[in-house]
């Protein structure tokens, strides 16, 4: 792999970090505003309904840390854990797999890509090509 990030690649990592920070965006708002959906999961995941607005603002300050590019690693990594909770919440309430448990691991990667993607000191750091 080339040592220099190319526009392809820059573009293509902004493209997919964009997408990410959108939806996870309305998530997290919409956990603030707790419209019926947002109802629905959280009684059917087992979370108490006032326990949305505090999951909604640690996801916003999630994908704040990841948007700005001096701290996107950390946003990543952040991510990474709310993520995590994530997939054992839908192990716990036996979604399926491919559907419910395994999405968040399917975001987690395209917000790692997109990173990878648009960050030469993340490339230099994990090399993927010798």
């Amino acid at each position: 792999m080339p040592t220099q990030n190319s526009k392809v690649a820059v573009w293509t990592g902004r493209t997919l970090s964009s997408l990410a920070i959108a939806f996870l965006l309305l998530d997290g708002v919409m956990k603030l505003f707790t419209p019926a959906p947002v109802v629905e999961a959280m009684i059917r995941l087992g979370y108490p309904l006032s326990e949305s607005v505090g999951i909604g603002m640690v996801l916003l300050a999630c994908v704040a840390l990841y948007a700005i590019p001096r701290t996107s690693f950390l946003g990543a990594i952040l991510l990474t854990g709310y993520l995590g909770g994530a997939v054992a919440t839908h192990v716990r309430v036996s979604d399926p797999l491919f559907s419910h448990i395994l999405f968040p691991i399917y975001f987690g990667t395209v917000i790692w890509l997109g990173l990878f993607l648009r960050n030469q000191k993340l490339r230099t750091l994990v090399p993927l090509y010798n």
